[in-house]
């Protein structure tokens, strides 16, 4: 160690431990609230591929009950479809309307826990 002109000891040049320790928990914090916030981004993702295929689903029932040679009879009915190699189950309502000559279709495509993940309406 060396004195200065005054006689104090001079510190040596560097971090103390406590300042490292300190610098250590912070990085470490901020590290953890990154890897939380990824996490919550997959999810999200994760959820918005399964609306988006699911609206694909719904689409496909669409077009075939606009396509089909009859029109569904009224009621409710239910079905599955294969889609982005997993099953979907959806149900179609066809109620009248207040034209009799048009029947409202509505598709609702179930999510695993028998919620909607994704509905269309239409007419014939």
């Amino acid at each position: 160690m060396q004195k200065t002109r005054t006689g104090s000891v001079a510190t040596p040049p560097g971090f103390t431990l406590v300042e490292v320790l300190v610098a250590l928990a912070v990085f470490s914090l901020a590290a953890l609230a990154l890897l939380r916030l990824g996490g919550a981004a997959l999810g999200t993702a994760a959820r918005l591929d399964e609306k988006a295929v699911a609206a694909i689903v719904a689409a496909n029932v669409a077009a075939e009950t606009r396509l089909a040679a009859a029109p569904p009879a009224f009621g409710t009915d239910e079905g599955s479809e294969t889609n982005a190699g997993r099953a979907w189950r959806w149900r179609r309502t066809t109620a009248r309307t207040p034209d009799p000559r048009l029947a409202r279709i509505d598709i609702s495509v179930l999510d695993a826990e028998g919620g909607t993940a994704a509905a269309v309406t239409v007419l014939r």
